[in-house]
């Protein structure tokens, strides 16, 4: 005897097979169905097009078959009843003929009485029995009509009349070979008409498609054969109004900044190559010198200059890698709400002993968003390029733009005003202006640049201002007043450098 454990493992192994290669199937079936997907925008656009449409004319077609079958069944009826109400009148007038002659229209015409029995017939039914529903069809009952001798597709309306010898049925079978016939040439009608529409729409949308998505295609192959050398080159903008001439256009524009951040990248390295070059030189040559000379006091000089070229190279390594910072991060650093009056005076009351007295107005109660140490940092370098520049004094004020919602801030020294021409070129990297070349002033050439990206990147603004006597930075900051601090309103003070 068979152990029935043994078939109901076999059984669940089976089971477990068939799941398995189900399972196993499913992705040969995604990367097949990956594969045979058109990769193409202009062939997935022709065949949604042509799926559209055939989509469409199916269901026209399939409403206008519906209703034009409907109108013809619905005439065929017609037909039909009325010969059967004329059969059932002479029925009851006692005039019934046999056989009963057909309209035009009819296959048949039977009537029988309460028992089943045939009073009366067309002639193609004469010596046959009554006829027997079979079933129903479309809501009419159907009939075995192999009597005839001929498959035939009918609708039989059924009456009943009174009649001096008792109650009567007569049954009219209507042909609705009309109907078929007209419906099947419909059909085929619509079918090659419909083949027509959707050959022609896949015809017109291929050729639309192409001649829309060629300037796309001319502006990929000019961006593909684009390299980091010849970013001069600019893709060709179509005369036209439409998303492809605005496409064209947003390229040339993302080329032209490629190109000029290129152009700022390697000018960027070659001034700072420059840059690190000579205090380097100058370095290793007051340590050969100090390394050889038998002088302990020349020596000791030699020393201090480098320590001198040291400290300017590291400050030098300290604003490339802010200037690099700046880049990468942008908005990212921290942000907090700043009380500005408390920053530019802490800043300027914290700084070392300088030869130039900073005198501040500030308007208490503005707060700005942004990060504390890089706007301290735009500070610093518009104090310390104003310290260089100053003839005595230099002022700082900040006031409240209300209109604008903004904070301006104002550093002004009392030095030679800066010419109109050269008020931009100032804030590029490693710019010296003709009365500011010298190096031994310790600047590095970066600050301005650095102090503008960093109201930029607040949403800000630097600019070099003519208000009164001698040069004024603006900066303009987004801010709100909050809370006053102290007496509330405008306060100068002067901070010892």
């Amino acid at each position: 005897m068979a152990d029935p454990r043994a078939g109901l493992l076999g059984s669940a192994r089976r089971r477990a097979a068939g799941a398995l290669r189900q399972i196993t199937a499913r992705p040969r079936i995604a990367a097949l169905i990956a594969r045979l997907a058109p990769r193409s925008v202009r062939t997935r656009t022709t065949l949604a097009a042509c799926v559209s449409v055939a989509v469409v004319l199916l269901v026209a077609s399939a409403a206008v078959l519906l209703l034009l079958r409907a109108n013809l069944v619905r005439s065929v009826e017609a037909g039909a009843r009325e010969q059967a109400q004329v059969v059932g009148r002479l029925a009851a007038d006692g005039h019934l003929p046999n056989p009963i002659p057909l309209d035009h229209g009819s296959d048949f015409v039977q009537v029988t009485d309460t028992t089943g029995a045939v009073l009366a017939s067309s002639q193609n039914l004469a010596g046959r029995p009554a006829l027997t529903p079979t079933g129903t069809s479309e809501g009419h009952d159907t009939f075995d009509l192999q009597a005839l001798g001929d498959e035939h597709h009918q609708r039989v309306t059924t009456l009943t009349a009174d009649t001096p010898t008792g109650q009567v049925t007569v049954r009219v079978g209507a042909s609705l070979h009309t109907a078929d016939t007209a419906a099947d040439l419909t059909t085929a009608a619509l079918a090659a008409l419909s083949a027509l529409l959707v050959t022609t729409v896949g015809i017109v949308t291929w050729r639309a498609t192409g001649r829309a998505l060629r300037p796309v295609e001319v502006i990929r192959s000019e961006v593909a054969g684009i390299g980091d050398r010849d970013l001069d080159r600019r893709v060709p903008e179509p005369g036209s109004d439409d998303e492809i001439a605005r496409l064209a256009h947003t390229m040339n524009a993302m080329l032209d900044r490629l190109e000029a951040a290129g152009v700022r990248q390697r000018r960027f390295i070659a001034d700072a190559s420059h840059e690190l070059r000579s205090p380097l030189a100058v370095l290793r040559t007051q340590l050969e010198v100090a390394h050889t000379h038998p002088d302990p006091a020349v020596r000791a000089t030699m020393v201090a200059g480098a320590l001198q070229d040291t400290d300017r190279l590291q400050s030098l390594a300290t604003d490339l890698l802010l200037l690099a910072r700046l880049d990468a991060t942008g908005h990212d650093g921290p942000q907090e709400d700043i009380d500005l009056a408390d920053l530019v005076r802490t800043t300027a009351e914290g700084r070392h002993a300088q030869p130039h007295a900073v005198t501040l107005d500030l308007t208490d109660g503005l707060t700005t968003t942004g990060n504390p140490m890089w706007l301290g940092r735009l500070l610093t370098n518009l104090l310390d390029n104003a310290q260089r520049h100053a003839r005595t004094t230099i002022a700082v004020r900040l006031g409240f733009d209300a209109e604008a919602g903004q904070a301006v801030i104002d550093v002004t020294n009392d030095g030679p005003a800066i010419d109109p021409a050269g008020r931009e070129k100032v804030f590029e990297r490693f710019t010296r202006l003709d009365d500011a070349r010298s190096r031994d002033d310790g600047g590095t050439g970066l600050g301005l640049s650095i102090a503008r990206d960093i109201a930029t990147i607040h949403g800000g603004t630097l600019t070099i201002d003519d208000i009164g006597a001698g040069c004024t930075f603006r900066t303009r900051l987004p801010a709100r007043r909050g809370p006053a601090t102290g007496d509330g309103g405008t306060r100068p003070g002067t901070a010892s450098d």
